[in-house]
């Protein structure tokens, strides 16, 4: 921060238009400044430097270097929150989530992409701030292996008729994925809110699905909640639980922003309280805001066994801190002890 106690930013990104939507953004907010801007990962370097930025907001396609080659080197030598600013694209959807798993806190969609202007200048603040909390946690390249069917951890046929369901947020889908790996192919029911923009979600579960043992992929409405699979909410919808066919469902729906947000937690975990109720588990990762705490709440009430990831582990502590202070909690453990907290719940969990 500058000496009159602003967050200060460093936007970096080739195009002129692009830097200028951004600044404007964040201009009316009296406890962020704009320090300066880059077109490239070399001026940003020097201005890194001479500026001491809190926080810097990265664009992926740039010329003589590309953001995500900057940023591994970054995250190397001068760990710092960064924010992706990138493409709808296929190849930008792609590039944003090997930033999140090179070190940056948070991806959002350029300005005419899934963002118009109006909506990065309501989320592009709070996203700062979040940043600026940060834990700034660099994950090694190659994760862990899943789980074999053979584990001790492996469930038996009843637990697979509960539903697990997980809310997270800044730093969210790191910590997703290290849950989605300590269980086997045959896990759990698993429903996925994460706070990512459009178009994201869908990339994003396709990764979870190319390293995880079991299926992942990006819910549409009317998708079967079953063993063996995990249904991620899509950017901008809502995604509830339900009863259809025998079992149960995913809806997906639009609707107004909850907590300023679509997806939302308590959307999700409200849902889960009212149709599985005592049979569901829920679990809230690293986050900022409050979303997840109130629907955790309705789900303690219901019956349901709940879990929320400590402050030590988290980027941002955030949801899970509120989750905690509500009185929804019923664990609280370090994230890489979740896979195998919610695994020692189900037995105990009311059939």
């Amino acid at each position: 921060m500058n000496d009159r106690g602003k967050i200060k930013v460093l936007i970096v990104d080739d195009s002129a238009i692009v830097r200028k939507l951004l600044a404007q953004a964040l201009s009316q907010e009296p406890d962020l400044e704009v320090v300066g801007t880059a077109p490239d990962p070399y001026v940003a370097r020097d201005k890194i430097l001479s500026l001491e930025p809190d926080v810097i907001t990265l664009d992926l396609e740039m010329p003589r270097m590309d953001g995500l080659t900057f940023l591994r080197k970054l995250m190397q030598f001068r760990p710092m929150p960064v924010i992706v600013i990138s493409s709808l694209g296929q190849s930008g959807c792609k590039a944003a989530l090997d930033a999140l798993q090179a070190g940056a806190v948070e991806v959002l969609g350029k300005p005419g992409g899934p963002y118009s202007v109006g909506e990065l200048q309501l989320h592009l603040p709070g996203k700062i701030r979040a940043a600026a909390a940060a834990r700034v946690r660099v994950r090694e390249s190659k994760p862990a292996p899943p789980m074999a069917a053979s584990a001790p951890s492996t469930l038996s046929n009843s637990c697979l008729e509960r539903v697990v369901a997980i809310g997270a947020s800044t730093g969210g889908t790191e910590a997703i994925l290290v849950v989605l790996q300590q269980f086997p192919k045959d896990c759990p029911p698993i429903l996925i809110a994460q706070h990512i923009p459009a178009g994201f979600s869908r990339a994003f579960a396709d990764r979870l699905n190319q390293i995880c043992a079991m299926e992942v992929k990006e819910a549409v409405d009317g998708d079967w909640v079953g063993p063996g699979r995990a249904l991620v909410a899509p950017g901008n919808f809502h995604m509830l639980l339900q009863r259809g066919g025998g079992g149960f469902v995913a809806s997906v729906k639009t609707g107004p922003a909850v907590c300023y947000q679509r997806p939302s937690v308590d959307v999700m975990f409200r849902s889960v309280a009212q149709v599985a109720g005592s049979k569901a588990i829920g679990v809230i990762l690293t986050g900022m805001g409050a979303d997840g705490a109130e629907g955790m709440l309705e789900m303690h009430h219901a019956g349901a066994y709940n879990i929320a990831q400590d402050e030590a582990s988290c980027v941002v502590f955030g949801m899970p801190r509120e989750a905690i202070r509500l009185g929804g909690v019923d664990r609280v453990l370090p994230l890489s002890r979740v896979g195998a907290g919610i695994a020692a719940a189900m037995p105990a969990i009311k059939r």
